[in-house]
């Protein structure tokens, strides 16, 4: 298992792999044999940025069986899923923010990302898995107001993808088990969110397989598995956390 991350230290950007509180720095493409440079620096001594820059993030509903139960939704027999605008990725420690133009309610939702570690089109189960270079932790903070504000029209992109409202990291996880891990969400010290990934109605070499039929997937792409139940809204200076045990934590401020 290993953990790589994306920080800044003095102002310049790196890349690297954790170990414990420490990082080893390296150079080269991350998704490409990438080399160590023998440098390192505390974890404490750096500045967190998104663990890898994706060309799309495509996040998914209905993904676990909890969730479409309580909600008495049918089982999707395929992907049901959207896109979040670039612009909306952030980083650990980062403050989330409410949009000058929405003053309605913001919701966390902690879920799995599935980060893809070349390029993908048409896989097997089998191509897909060895397709997945490793998982990371996702809040996909959402404008929930919006979301069904006009009848005629469903609005997922415009309700998930304000600045700030795509938030992943601290770290890629590699070689671990995703089907063994719980996802819980703590909002100011209260656990609201606590569910296995093992419910996942669309495991992830399934998931990516799929996806890979309908769009091609690039090295660095992030796929946000959906959420399960326990969703809701976080107030101003809010602290909203993302733990995966074996993954780490994803914290971040709610202004």
């Amino acid at each position: 298992m290993a953990q790589w991350l994306r920080f800044n230290h003095h102002s310049k950007a790196y890349f690297g792999q954790l170990n414990q509180a420490q990082i080893s720095v390296y150079e080269g493409n991350l998704f490409d044999r990438p080399q160590a440079t023998g440098e390192s620096f505390a974890l404490a001594e750096v500045e967190l940025d998104i663990p890898c820059v994706p060309s799309k993030m495509v996040a998914l509903v209905d993904n676990f069986y909890a969730l479409v139960e309580k909600l008495a939704h049918a089982v999707p027999a395929e992907p049901l899923y959207f896109l979040k605008g670039n612009n909306s990725f952030l980083a650990a420690g980062k403050t989330i923010c409410l949009p000058k133009s929405y003053s309605g309610k913001v919701v966390y939702e902690g879920e799995l990302g599935i980060v893809i570690g070349k390029k993908s089109q048409d896989l097997t189960e089998t191509e897909a898995l060895e397709a997945i270079f490793g998982y990371t932790c996702i809040n996909d903070v959402t404008a929930i107001e919006i979301l069904q504000k006009d009848p005629g029209f469903a609005q997922w992109t415009r309700a998930k993808s304000f600045d700030t409202f795509g938030v992943f990291g601290p770290y890629i996880t590699t070689d671990i088990d995703p089907l063994s891990l719980r996802i819980q969400t703590i909002l100011n010290d209260q656990e609201r969110q606590n569910y296995p990934v093992a419910d996942m109605i669309f495991p992830p070499a399934k998931l990516v397989s799929l996806l890979s039929q309908q769009m091609t997937l690039e090295a660095g792409d992030v796929i946000a598995c959906g959420t399960s139940i326990g969703v809701g809204s976080m107030k101003p200076d809010s602290t909203v956390s993302i733990v995966i045990e074996g993954l780490g934590t994803l914290t971040n401020q709610f202004a």
